[in-house]
């Protein structure tokens, strides 16, 4: 009797239930799959955006582009959590295989469950992760954006890793029916309480619920906002905050008399009240401001337009902006705002929210707000203004 045999873990043929079949654990894994690709594309559309500098600019059309990019990054992520978890229940049984004996077929099995290990660790890491950024709960020393960035392409390759190697089990079983046999373990053989189909419905529907209790916690979905409870933001006032003045350190320097805003282009510079600001012409524009957490929202913004202040120094088109926001010590300090967002007629130094002068929690004495741009990139409490190049 070999020492594995003696161990006192449950054995391959110990499980019999048929819904722990490949054709059940194929066609949740062709969901489960789709969920990650979406969630892997869109996630590289909001890091690329958040790069100072882009190869190829961001596009500002559409206004509302990011929006759907990161509500569906969430989407996705949170419809692959019942998908994994399914997949996982479905293919433990191989957990507990026997390995081969054969030197050729046991490398390739060491491989293929190796890939599998990575895999689930870094999903559920992820994922994970994912939800703790959502509710702004940062129980961790490392940056959120790199680690989420770098796990993403671990999972994305144990994925393709795990695709290859299964790739002929796969065409077999999804070519076929659900209920096939021919590709079952071999004490695969109690009927399940609700049949194939049945589970494959009810994973389904569990994504789907996912989805909604997910969005309507994170105030994804518009109209369950005010059900945001996962979220720390308050969805009452419209707008949601993220960080407020009391976090920013802000609220004397915002407030204070002595506040000027600083355009610079060279040796010309200008300092502005925001007095001054409201005395030159203004724009109103509709424009969302979203987040990579999946939250977005549309809100009136007046201001005056950006290129009319590069104006008011002589600043040509086409020149990066280097914006510095009185609050220090944050990723959101200093931005650098690409030429075709400075030069775009409906980036604005906002100065009102739907009709109302800026709450300070909003950004107040002065923000930026542009089309299609990452909610943490739109800077609040704007010190200075530098053109670049």
């Amino acid at each position: 009797m070999s020492l594995l045999s003696r161990l006192p873990f449950p054995r391959e043929g110990s499980f019999s239930s048929r819904l722990r079949s490949a054709a059940v654990a194929a066609r949740v894994g062709l969901w489960l799959g789709i969920c990650f690709g979406v969630a892997f594309v869109t996630g590289l559309i909001s890091h690329y955006a958040q790069l100072d500098h882009q190869p190829v600019p961001f596009p500002t059309h559409p206004a509302w582009g990011y929006r759907v990019t990161q509500g569906l990054h969430v989407v996705a992520g949170t419809a692959a959590v019942p998908l994994l978890l399914v997949k996982l229940w479905v293919v433990y049984p191989k957990l507990f295989a026997a390995p081969p004996r054969r030197l050729g077929e046991l490398v390739r099995t060491g491989l293929e469950r190796g890939s599998i290990a990575v895999l689930v660790a870094a999903s559920i890491l992820e994922l994970g992760i994912g939800l703790m950024n959502v509710a702004q709960w940062y129980a961790w020393d490392f940056s959120f954006r790199r680690t989420h960035d770098a796990l993403a392409f671990v999972v994305i390759g144990a994925l393709l890793v795990h695709i290859a190697v299964k790739l002929p089990l796969i065409r077999q079983v999804l070519g076929g029916d659900v209920e096939d046999a021919a590709a079952d373990r071999p004490s695969a053989v109690r009927p399940g309480a609700i049949g194939r189909r049945g589970l494959l419905r009810g994973t389904w529907v569990a994504a789907v619920a996912a989805v909604v209790a997910g969005s309507a916690t994170t105030g994804t979905i518009p109209g369950l906002d005010r059900l945001a409870v996962l979220s720390p933001r308050s969805r009452r006032a419209g707008i949601p905050v993220n960080r407020t003045a009391a976090q920013a350190g802000v609220v004397a320097t915002a407030t204070s008399a002595s506040y000027r805003c600083e355009i610079g282009y060279g040796d010309t510079s200008v300092r502005l009240t925001r007095a001054d600001l409201l005395a030159l012409p203004q724009a109103t524009h509709v424009l969302p401001i979203a987040c990579v957490e999946g939250w977005s929202a549309n809100g009136t913004w007046s201001g005056v337009p950006l290129r009319t202040l590069l104006d008011h120094v002589g600043a040509p088109r086409g020149r990066d902006l280097r914006i510095s926001s009185l609050q220090q010590h944050t990723a959101e300090s200093v931005t650098v705002l690409p030429a075709d967002f400075a030069d775009d007629e409906r980036t604005l130094l906002a100065l009102l929210l739907d009709g109302e002068p800026l709450a300070l929690d909003h950004g107040y004495p002065a923000r930026l707000i542009a089309p299609d741009r990452p909610g943490s990139l739109q800077t609040k409490w704007i010190a200075r203004i530098e053109v670049l190049g």
